[in-house]
């Protein structure tokens, strides 16, 4: 098992040699991730851990794979999709053109999601969604658009339940246990790594999705994220956290005012 001293010395390691920086996340989830790796790849000392994540790439490259939370469904919280649906794509609409940040999207079933809504408002058209996330591995697995088909059963329900238009299998095309989505809704889809620790904001944007990464992050790394949403959003704009994450105590919160239905999504008054 890794010791608390351990994992110091592993967070000190790889800010240094590759510039990702763990400092600020919650030690308790770290550590529990640690020893995950640390045990399914079986090695006999820490020494031979810390060797191989600093002077093997692409081990690390699988490391950071397992340290970051890639858990992600298409509609996820039905209730929260509704809700954008109803009240934040109509003033969207209103807009010239749409700009929509997913920070620390994963694999992008979120992205694919607000592309499917985006399309059924006929908004997709005048829309840019840009998609980043600290790991470059499950961004390419966003960029081919392509899941497991035994999940496509769930997903159908859950956006049947945000208010979807269509048979939900209108989007994509089986093949084997495979589903492939529509290029189409890729075509306005930006696709980036983007570390929110260290990065700086890059655009302007009407609406921000970052659901259930901050529970990841100790406050002040919470409060450094959120700052930085706040300057990548335009006033009147929108913000969206996930269903345990929460802007009410953070420095920037004075600014934003929460939906009216208690969904995790605030609108930037000033």
């Amino acid at each position: 098992m890794v010791s608390d001293g351990e994992m110091e010395l592993l967070i000190s390691d790889i800010l240094s040699i590759y510039g990702y920086d763990f400092t600020d996340y919650s030690k308790a989830s770290l550590k529990r991730r640690l020893n995950r790796i640390y045990m399914l790849d079986k090695f006999p000392s820490f020494a031979e851990f810390r060797y191989r994540i600093k002077n093997d790439a692409a081990y690390f490259s699988r490391f950071v794979e397992e340290i970051t939370v890639n858990v992600t469904e298409m509609f996820r919280d039905p209730s929260f999709y509704k809700t954008l649906k109803e009240e934040v794509l109509p003033v969207l609409a209103t807009k010239p053109l749409i700009r929509i940040w997913h920070a620390g999207c994963s694999t992008g079933e979120e992205v694919y999601s607000m592309a499917i809504m985006l399309e059924e408002a006929n908004l997709l058209q005048k829309s840019l969604l840009y998609a980043t996330d600290l790991n470059p591995s499950v961004l390419e697995r966003l960029k081919k658009g392509i899941f497991p088909l035994s999940q496509m059963k769930q997903y159908s329900e859950n956006y049947i339940l945000s208010g979807g238009r269509n048979e939900f299998s209108k989007y994509y095309r089986a093949k084997y246990d495979l589903a492939k989505f529509d290029e189409n809704l890729q075509k306005k889809m930006i696709v980036s790594t983007h570390n929110l620790v260290s990065d700086r904001s890059f655009n302007e944007f009407q609406l921000i999705l970052c659901r259930n990464v901050l529970i990841y992050f100790d406050k002040p790394l919470q409060d450094k994220a959120l700052a930085l949403f706040d300057e990548s959003l335009e006033n009147l704009g929108f913000l969206a956290l996930g269903a345990k994450e929460n802007l009410k105590f953070s420095p920037v919160a004075r600014k934003y005012k929460q939906l009216a239905n208690k969904e995790k999504i605030w609108r930037k008054t000033r």
